[in-house]
């Protein structure tokens, strides 16, 4: 019987790691290929990337679907249960820009892409 002192350790046993809430958080906004998902997480490489998204199914948060056709595609999407954990990716989020925030006050050079205006490609 598996047994957990506090019910943190058995979220962070499922959305902790580098990769899972970042993934969780990417398919909020609907149905993605995997490449799709590689190219948005900068550092992740193909064979994490699919560990991870396989743990994320096991565990009944991301559903797989695979077309039957050449080449192959696949598509990852939250579960109904998935997209529960809105709630705690949306707290983490905003943790985190309050954060970074405050080290900025203290000085430090750090910055979050996200409130950058995006690069124009000609």
């Amino acid at each position: 019987m598996k047994q957990y002192h506090l019910g943190i350790e058995a979220t962070l046993e499922i959305i902790g790691g580098k990769w899972k809430a970042l993934i969780i958080c990417l398919l909020m906004s609907g149905t993605k290929r995997t490449s799709e998902l590689q190219h948005s997480i900068t550092g992740i490489s193909q064979k994490v990337l699919i560990q991870q998204l396989r743990e994320l199914e096991r565990d009944g948060l991301v559903k797989r679907f695979v077309y039957q056709q050449m080449p192959p595609k696949v598509e990852y999407s939250l579960t109904e249960y998935g997209v529960t954990a809105n709630r705690i990716i949306d707290v983490m989020c905003s943790w985190g820009k309050e954060n970074i925030q405050i080290r900025q006050e203290r000085g430090e050079a750090i910055i979050l892409l996200e409130d950058q205006p995006p690069e124009v490609s000609n």
